[in-house]
């Protein structure tokens, strides 16, 4: 923030979310996990010391190793330490292990050697692929999607937030009980337990995968429930701002690009800002002004990645909307990372998996004072519409904001009204919600002409005039 903003000197509700979250680190060797890892109750992901692997089926070897880079950050993300990462160049990943058997036997060397204890490959592995890799390599294999379920779960602080994420774990979970090892087959009880069954120990006959099955199909129905009432209140505070003729202007954009930082700058939020992946899980909205005062609101949402998994964006759909339901969306670009466009065409994919891709878009390449000069001109080239800023230091922000206002859309009806001094109410929404032309006092009372909303044309009807 500027040196003279009042808002520097004040510990700001991001920092201390910031030092909440690192207050809180894992404790090697305190466990009381289960010997019996193939159990779900137990199956924890534990990511200390990490391999990854990945998959090389299309594009470059540079697509493949930013891929496998950004599985990194995300790996770091979650707490874990990267000792070793493998790329394969296959057609399609292997049926059976996902990398091959002659792959698997190399991973598992490079495995031993470094005392790695996680597998995390660039993919989603099915159950079978699961079960045969964690087989072969004898420690824990864990995929992509699980991974970054496990980093929303940790981010994840709203009532609304934590449901999202705990659907999207169940709906992975649900598919891949019978991957995990032959434990889920044992009976829980009843007369199919042959000989050790009897009285006292006869129970509904279910087998564990049964039992686990039914027990998170009942959990996954109750968070569906709750989710669609928090969904119905959501829904209420926007057709408030509807009604109000507030218009809504949304950040989207790929994970870690500067989002929050950007809201910040905007509005003196105060929201969380961390150089990591998948920071901001709840949706924050601040209301701010044009400069000619004209409000509206202005949302901060969670980031996107390349194949988000579709658990998260089912999950996350009621959230997501705020985006199709927007006037206008700030499409926030990491000016430094080394494939923007990638990140680009994947926010893009997202925008259309929720409707949102008619949306008006106003890209903004961010951190453009962490770029060269030779990038800078190919980002202008690339993108010669877009907004060029710097959240951290405020370069380009004023231009912005003018972009911002010439984006949002103006009232429709332009009319002049007499009102009478005691409708001051009236008076107010029309200077914050239109745009006034002129104002008059006189002996009876307040004559404006100007242009506002539809809705609002409406309730001035009575105190319209021609004079």
């Amino acid at each position: 923030m500027h040196e003279d903003n009042h808002f520097e000197d004040l510990p700001t509700g991001g920092d201390l979310d910031l030092e909440a979250r690192q207050a809180l680190r894992r404790v090697d060797g305190l466990t009381t996990e289960l010997a019996d890892v193939t159990d779900a109750e137990y199956r924890q992901l534990r990511l200390e010391r990490v391999v990854l692997v990945g998959v090389w089926t299309e594009g470059t070897v540079v697509d493949a190793e930013n891929s496998l880079s950004e599985l990194a950050a995300l790996a770091e993300t979650a707490g874990s330490e990267v000792l070793d990462g493998m790329l394969q160049r296959r057609s399609k990943p292997d049926a059976g292990t996902y990398i091959g058997s002659g792959k698997v036997e190399e991973l598992k060397d490079v495995v031993e050697a470094l005392g790695a204890d996680t597998v995390i490959c660039d993919g989603e592995l099915s159950p079978g692929q699961l079960r045969t890799l964690e087989k072969e390599v004898n420690v824990k294999v864990v995929d992509r999607t699980a991974l970054i379920l496990d980093i929303f779960a940790q981010h994840a602080k709203s009532r609304e937030g934590k449901a999202q994420v705990e659907l999207a774990q169940l709906q992975y979970l649900l598919p891949r009980l019978r991957g995990w090892g032959d434990a889920m087959s044992r009976q829980a009880g009843g007369r199919a337990g042959g000989a050790s069954g009897g009285v006292g120990l006869r129970g509904p006959g279910e087998t564990k995968l049964e039992t686990d099955r039914r027990r998170i199909n009942t959990r996954i129905a109750k968070l569906r429930k709750d989710l669609s009432r928090m969904k119905t209140s959501r829904d209420t505070k926007r057709s408030d701002r509807t009604r109000h003729e507030v218009p809504a202007v949304v950040i989207a954009g790929y994970t870690n690009a500067g989002k929050s930082s950007l809201l910040n700058r905007l509005t003196g939020a105060g929201i969380l800002v961390q150089d990591a992946l998948f920071a901001t899980l709840d949706t924050t909205t601040r209301r701010t002004q044009t400069s000619d005062g004209r409000e509206y609101t202005l949302s901060d949402t969670v980031g996107f990645v390349r194949h988000l998994p579709h658990q998260l964006v089912e999950a996350f759909r009621s959230t997501l909307e705020e985006v199709a339901d927007a006037d206008l969306v700030l499409h926030v670009i990491d000016g430094d990372h080394p494939d923007p466009a990638s990140q680009v065409a994947a926010v893009r994919e997202v925008f259309s998996e929720v409707d949102a891709q008619n949306v008006p878009e106003l890209l903004i390449v961010n951190k453009v004072d962490a770029v060269s000069a030779e990038t800078l001109l190919r980002l202008h080239s690339d993108w010669p519409d877009a907004a060029f800023v710097s959240a951290a230091t405020g370069e380009g922000i004023d231009k912005l904001q003018e972009r911002i206002e010439q984006a949002l859309p103006r009232p429709q009806v332009t009319l002049t009204v007499s009102l009478p001094y005691d409708r001051g109410d009236l008076e107010s929404r029309v200077r914050t919600h239109g745009e006034v032309v002129s104002v008059e006092h006189t002996g009876e009372g307040t004559v404006m002409t100007a242009a506002v909303g539809p809705a609002l044309a409406s309730e001035l009807e009575p105190y319209t005039t021609t004079s």
